[in-house]
């Protein structure tokens, strides 16, 4: 697994330790960080919610963002987190949260540009993901954006409170929803 795209791009990254892992895909990130404007995260803060291995996070900060914050429950993956960080360089501008993602939400210091969640499949449900990420007050940028990666056999709603669908896209059995 590579950084697709940035500063570090090509930087080969450490995969999954834990079963539950499921990275997503150097081809799926990249065409998210295509779709995205670079204003949504260059010199931004951005939060990685079940981030796995890291690696959304990793792109938008090899892509500018100027801070990330990383939230994953098992220890095993955070401490791939943090030697991908590492390896990347960008340890010194990201906080890793070894914790789980929905009980970290509200206590996360906020203003978030973008907040980039691929939740485990066997989570089932990514809308009551995005139920909690609308319901927390200050946890985006008046413009902050959402994106959502779930497997095409779950839907989404087209809008959870004040966030609503701008985009959706199918790869192969990944589904990425931009939510603003």
């Amino acid at each position: 697994m590579r950084v697709a795209g940035g500063k570090v791009k090509g930087r080969t990254l450490k995969g999954g330790v834990s079963p539950d892992t499921r990275p997503t895909t150097e081809r799926v990130r990249a065409a998210i960080f295509n779709i995205l404007d670079p204003a949504q995260y260059e010199g931004q803060r951005v939060l990685d919610l079940y981030a796995g291995t890291g690696s959304l996070g990793i792109e938008a900060l090899s892509r500018g963002a100027s801070w990330g914050d990383f939230v994953e429950r098992s220890p095993r993956q955070c401490a791939v987190i943090r030697s991908n960080l590492e390896v990347t360089g960008f340890s010194q501008q990201t906080r890793v949260y070894c914790t789980d993602a929905m009980q970290r939400l509200g206590a996360l210091p906020g203003q978030y540009s973008l907040v980039l969640t691929d939740p485990p499949y066997k989570l089932g449900d990514s809308g009551s993901v995005m139920e909690r990420i609308a319901s927390i007050t200050g946890l985006l940028t008046l413009d902050g954006m959402v994106v959502v990666g779930h497997s095409r056999h779950s839907d989404l709603l087209e809008s959870y409170g004040s966030l609503r669908r701008v985009s959706q896209r199918r790869y192969g059995d990944n589904v990425v929803e931009f939510f603003q």
